[in-house]
């Protein structure tokens, strides 16, 4: 699909937790762009996984995607590390990615007509996804930033589990991401690198919006 001159698109990969879903919710709202949290779609997979493996196949999953709300892609129940385990294992199969990114280039490039563009993160948006996207963000934190964060959501959410499993999850999640051998995750030169460890969501975010205003207001 080609980019429409006319769209904002912005492209955001990072590794989980860094603050990417946070920021591009932000980006957002003040630009009026549609949101679309990629790694949620396979988070939503791999749940389908988890509650329906004797029927869970190719054509199960397209079905699924072309009836997918985005209602259902802010459901609590896919915050557990159990679906995150499983959205990696389904994340390394070609023909899921795929599927997945046909839908994600569709929203890319033809949000609802009410946006002025959109705005998706992920872990191969800029090197597969929206590669002429006209901002690319490679937002980052240290990993022990990124546990503390994540560790934070759980509590909030009542979940039991240590931070040490949380530092251990994460570590791991990082080298599935990174070493899979379809669209790994890895900055390219292109992007402009946002380090969050010792920057709050409003200096991100300010760090962010000057980027894109000068671009487009200028």
């Amino acid at each position: 699909m080609k980019l429409n001159k006319k769209l904002i698109t912005v492209a955001i990969d990072s590794p989980a937790a860094a603050g990417a879903g946070t920021q591009a919710k932000l980006i957002a709202k003040e630009y009026k762009l549609f949101y679309l949290d990629t790694g949620k779609i396979y988070r939503y997979i791999g749940l389908l996984k988890l509650n329906h493996a004797k029927k869970f196949n190719y054509k199960f999953i397209r079905k699924k995607i072309k009836k997918l709300k985005m209602s259902e892609l802010s459901k609590k129940n896919l915050l557990s590390e159990k679906v995150a385990i499983s959205a990696s294992i389904i994340a390394k199969d070609k023909k899921i990615r795929k599927i997945v990114q046909t839908f994600q280039k569709k929203c890319a490039y033809h949000p609802p007509k009410k946006y002025l563009g959109s705005v998706l993160d992920g872990r191969d948006i800029i090197t597969v996804q929206v590669k002429d996207a006209m901002f690319k963000f490679f937002i980052t934190a240290s990993l022990n930033v990124r546990a503390k964060r994540r560790f934070h959501e759980y509590k909030l959410l009542n979940k039991k589990i240590t931070f040490k499993e949380v530092l251990k999850n994460l570590r791991n999640r990082d080298k599935s991401d990174k070493k899979r051998k379809h669209s790994p995750l890895k900055k390219t030169k292109d992007s402009i690198l946002i380090n969050t460890t010792k920057l709050s969501k409003k200096a991100s975010f300010k760090k962010i919006k000057a980027i894109m205003d000068k671009k487009i207001y200028n």
